[in-house]
């Protein structure tokens, strides 16, 4: 049977049955397009792979934060991992509880951490030890008790981009272990602060078990010392970075993922916290586009210059990432190699590199796969480019969940 998202049906790209072609005739182009059964697959497929093991999965916001699709992770039993207080707003905004969300981020504001002590979240994982003081100072002015979680860097190589890399000495996340001792003994003496957690992630698109397997057995033995001390923890929270495969190369299994997290933290007999976010939802979307000029490049190839560029997909410009590009409907014409490239004034803008496709020709609507993350989340109005659209496909239906936005939208806030 095969898997919910986006396939060729004949010679037609559809995304669960839907021509993607019929929406961009109905919505324009670029716009970005979703599969909820994609979606729903992926989530359920990391929380059954826990099977008896007690565990929460927190979507991480920074994915993918549109409304709609954030509803739907709330509908399927997801809680939420934070990194703003615009994104706690969001998960507010989708139906979460406060109990539903930790909040997650290197450089909270005294105005985002006003805000979000007297909420009394799951929990706030905390960065530095003055961090640390401005939640006890805070929670003591409101008469809470903050509940906390240390985050601990590592020191370990995610092997992956030196760009999604968070766990290493020379990454500014976390504190070293050291440091994250002496706050974890000063928390037992603060009344004002409960420690429930500590938190370890070590990065982003790892595709080898080994960093997560290591971070994980590292967070198990830091737990047991604790323990031994008379420190008692709610669950540990072994963060994110499940990766996906952009290219078609192998990638570990929700399965060997959870597996290696459960095993390495089994003798702690503590519940375990995940924060996914790319693997959920990035193979769930596409960025659909069209082809507005095309002009010669060298003697063997062309420039395809696309509506849709890095203020879209910011990803093959910040990372020199690889997306899959596939014609939506392609042409029964020779192949040709094409660099495929936005439309900012930006060098920088290509959002795909020597690509052999199908002969193409001005009009012609192309799909960026794998877009569901990191695509909407982070794209920009940069040369005054309003944000696409966005669709949600569901049970053979779609439906707008996101207008494009207008000019006078864009501008509102300057008049």
């Amino acid at each position: 049977m095969r898997d919910p998202g986006f396939f060729r049906s004949r010679t037609e790209l559809v995304c669960d049955d839907v021509p993607l072609s019929a929406i961009a005739d109905d919505v324009g182009t670029p716009v970005y397009v979703y599969s909820a059964a994609a979606i729903r697959t992926r989530y359920h497929a990391l929380d059954e792979a826990f099977g008896g093991y007690p565990h929460r999965v927190h979507y991480a916001l920074k994915a993918n934060s549109t409304l709609a699709l954030v509803r739907l992770l709330r509908e399927l039993g997801s809680a939420v991992d934070a990194n703003s207080i615009g994104e706690v707003d969001v998960a507010s905004r989708a139906g979460f509880e406060p109990r539903e969300m930790v909040f997650t981020g290197v450089g909270k504001s005294p105005q985002e951490l006003a805000r979000a002590v007297p909420m009394g979240l799951r929990a706030i994982n905390v960065e530095s030890a003055g961090e640390l003081e401005r939640i006890e100072a805070i929670a003591a002015a409101v008469d809470r008790v903050a509940r906390v979680a240390i985050r601990i860097n590592p020191d370990i190589n995610a092997r992956s981009h030196r760009h999604i890399s968070t766990g290493l000495k020379i990454n500014k996340f976390g504190v070293p272990s050291g440091v994250a001792r002496a706050l974890v003994e000063s928390v037992r003496q603060r009344p004002r602060l409960q420690l429930v957690a500590i938190h370890v992630h070590v990065g982003s698109q790892i595709t080898r078990v080994e960093p997560l397997r290591e971070a994980a057995a590292f967070l198990a033995e830091l737990a047991a010392e604790l323990d031994s001390r008379g420190v008692t923890l709610e669950y540990l929270d072994l963060g994110g970075g499940l990766g996906i495969s952009y290219d078609g190369s192998y990638v570990l299994s929700p399965c060997e993922y959870v597996g290696a997290l459960v095993d390495a933290v089994r003798s702690t007999r503590l519940p375990i916290v995940i924060e996914p976010g790319r693997s959920i939802v990035g193979p769930a979307g596409a960025l659909l586009c069209s082809v507005i000029d095309l002009k010669p490049r060298d003697h063997e190839s062309d420039f395809a210059i696309l509506d849709a560029g890095m203020t879209e997909l910011m990803r093959p410009a910040l990372y020199e990432a690889f997306h899959r590009i596939e014609p939506a409907r392609p042409r029964a014409e020779a192949p040709r190699h094409y660099e495929l490239v936005g439309p900012v004034c930006e060098s920088t803008d290509v959002v795909g590199k020597d690509r052999i496709l199908p002969a193409l020709q001005v009009g012609d609507r192309l799909a960026i796969l794998d877009a569901g993350a990191y695509g909407a989340a982070m794209a920009s109005n940069y040369n005054r480019r309003p944000l696409p659209a966005e669709v949600l496909v569901d049970e053979g239906r779609w439906r707008i969940i996101r207008r494009r936005q207008t000019i006078d939208e864009l501008l509102a806030l300057e008049e």
